[in-house]
C-alpha cells in the first residue's frame, strides 16, 4: 500500500491559486438547515452509556487493594459514570457481573466484587490489549500527532481512555514500555501532559485518505497528491436532505476546496475562511475515525479544542454537516458520532475490543433476567458465556444487530446553524 503524504508546499501552491484564494478568504454560507434526531444510533449512545459505566466498575473494583467495593466509596460516582440512577440500584441490576455480598465488619453495608464472568471476560480484555498493542500504539501517536504541540493533558487522554479503545491505567501500564515513542512532561500551566517524542511518518495518513488508496481511486488519488484535485467526504444525508438544491450545491461547493490533512500545520490558513472550516471537519472526522466506537462526547474534544487547532463554537460543524456527522443529546449530554462508521445501527468495522464489549453487554442484559434471585440461580460462567456467543452468532446470521431496536426512524428539529447558533444551550456538562 503506497503512502498518502501531503506536502506543505502542494497545499501552499494550491492557495496560492485565484480560484482557492477567493474561495479561502470567502465568508462562510449560512444555510438554514433542520437538526434530524436518528432513533438508531441515539439508541447506540444509550446502550453504550450503561455498557461503558458497567466496565469502568468493572475497572475500579479489580484496582481495589481489597478487590471489592463498598456502596459508600461510589456513592457519589453517579455523574461521573454518565448514569441515570443511582450506582447501588445499577450494580444491583447485574448479578452476572458483580457479585453483591455485606462488608465483614458492618453488615449493613453493601459490598461488591467481580463475578467469575466479569473476571473472566477482563481476562479476554486483556489479551486483546495484548494483541493489538502496535494498533493502540499507533492510535495514541495519531492523536498526538494532530495536536499543535504534539502533547495533550493526561486528564483528557483519562476521559478518551474507553473511546481510543486504551487500557485502563494505560499511563503505567503501556506508555512506560515505548520511552521512544512518549514521555510525561509539564505544561507550563503545571498539568501533566504525553508527550509524542517521535514523529511517525508513516502514521500521517488520515482515514479518508486511506478510503481513497482504494484500485477503484487510484487515478484520483494519485491527481490529488500532486495538488492537482481534492478528496471527497462521505455524506450519509438524512431523509431528504439530498433533495434540496440549496444543500446540494452547498455541499460540492465544500468538496471542491482543497483537503488539507488533520496532520499538516495549518497556521498559514485565514482562521474565518471555508478553507480552514474544512480542515477542522477533517480533524474532527479523524479524530472520531480513530475513536474505537466512532463516537465521542462532545465536551471530551472542547478540552483538545485550542491543541486541534478547531473553532471555539465547533459544535455547529457537526449540524452543519449531517451527511458527515451525527449529533445526539441522549443521555442527559452531547456526543457526536461519525456517520459513516455505522451501518442500521451498528459498526461497520468493529474492532475486537468493541467485539468483546458486545459480549458484554449481552452477559449485563443476561443479568436482568436473575436480578433478585439469588447468586446460586446464576448460571455457571462458561455455560453464561456459551450461551451468550451463540446468541450473538444467530444474531450475525439473521443479518441482525447486537441491539435490540436497529429502527432509523427520525424526527426532524429546526436550529439554526450559523453564527447565532450557540453551542451552550444544547447540552449538559458532563
Amino acid at each position: 500500500m503506497f503512502k498518502a503524504k501531503i506536502f506543505v508546499s502542494s497545499i501552499k501552491n494550491l492557495l496560492s491559486h485565484p480560484q482557492f484564494e477567493h474561495q479561502q478568504w470567502r465568508g462562510i454560507v449560512k444555510v438554514r438547515l433542520k437538526w434530524v434526531k436518528n432513533r438508531s444510533l441515539d439508541h447506540v449512545i444509550d446502550t453504550d452509556t450503561d455498557l461503558k459505566a458497567a466496565c469502568l466498575l468493572k475497572d475500579a473494583i479489580k484496582r481495589s487493594p481489597t478487590g471489592f467495593l463498598t456502596a459508600k466509596s461510589f456513592a457519589d460516582w453517579q455523574k461521573l459514570l454518565g448514569l441515570t440512577v443511582p450506582v447501588l440500584r445499577f450494580l444491583r441490576r447485574y448479578p452476572t457481573l458483580f457479585e453483591e455480598f455485606p462488608h465483614a465488619r458492618y453488615a449493613n453495608l453493601p459490598c461488591f466484587r467481580l463475578t467469575g464472568t466479569a473476571l473472566l471476560l477482563d481476562s479476554q480484555e486483556q489479551s486483546i490489549h495484548q494483541a493489538h498493542e502496535n494498533d493502540t500504539i499507533e492510535r495514541l501517536s495519531k492523536v498526538l500527532m494532530m495536536m499543535r504541540s504534539r502533547t495533550a493533558p493526561l486528564q483528557s487522554l483519562h476521559s478518551l481512555k474507553w473511546d481510543l479503545g486504551l487500557p485502563d491505567n494505560f499511563e503505567k501500564v503501556l506508555i512506560p514500555k515505548y520511552p521512544d515513542h512518549f514521555s510525561f512532561v509539564k505544561a507550563p500551566t503545571g498539568v501533566s501532559v504525553l508527550r509524542l517524542k517521535r514523529w511517525r511518518e508513516e502514521f500521517a495518513v488520515s482515514a479518508l485518505e486511506k478510503s481513497n488508496e482504494g484500485e477503484e481511486m487510484g487515478d484520483e488519488y494519485r491527481q490529488f497528491k500532486r495538488g492537482q484535485t481534492t478528496l471527497a467526504f462521505p455524506m450519509n444525508f438524512p431523509r431528504g436532505y439530498g433533495a434540496q438544491k440549496k444543500v446540494r450545491a452547498w455541499m460540492e461547493e465544500f468538496q471542491k476546496l482543497p483537503y488539507i490533512s488533520p496532520y499538516e500545520d495549518s497556521r498559514h490558513i485565514d482562521p474565518n475562511s471555508e478553507l480552514m472550516e474544512k480542515r477542522a471537519v477533517g480533524v474532527l472526522h479523524e479524530f472520531l475515525s480513530l475513536a474505537i466506537h466512532k463516537k465521542t462526547k462532545r465536551n471530551y474534544l472542547r478540552s483538545l479544542r485550542e491543541e486541534l487547532n478547531i473553532p471555539h463554537k465547533f459544535t455547529r460543524l457537526f449540524t452543519r454537516y449531517p451527511g458527515i456527522f451525527y449529533l445526539s443529546l441522549k443521555c442527559k449530554t452531547t456526543t457526536v458520532a461519525l456517520k459513516e462508521g455505522y451501518r442500521r445501527g451498528k459498526l461497520v468495522n468493529p474492532h475486537p475490543l468493541v467485539r468483546l464489549r458486545h459480549k458484554f453487554y449481552h452477559v449485563m442484559r443476561t443479568g436482568l433476567l436473575y436480578r433478585g434471585k439469588g447468586a446460586n440461580l446464576i448460571p455457571r460462567e462458561d455455560i453464561l458465556l456459551k450461551d451468550m456467543e451463540n446468541r450473538m452468532e444467530d444474531k450475525e446470521e439473521e443479518g441482525g444487530d447486537y441491539d435490540d431496536d436497529d429502527d432509523e426512524d427520525e424526527e426532524y428539529e429546526e436550529i439554526e446553524t450559523g453564527d447565532e447558533y450557540d453551542e451552550e444551550t444544547s447540552d449538559v456538562e458532563d
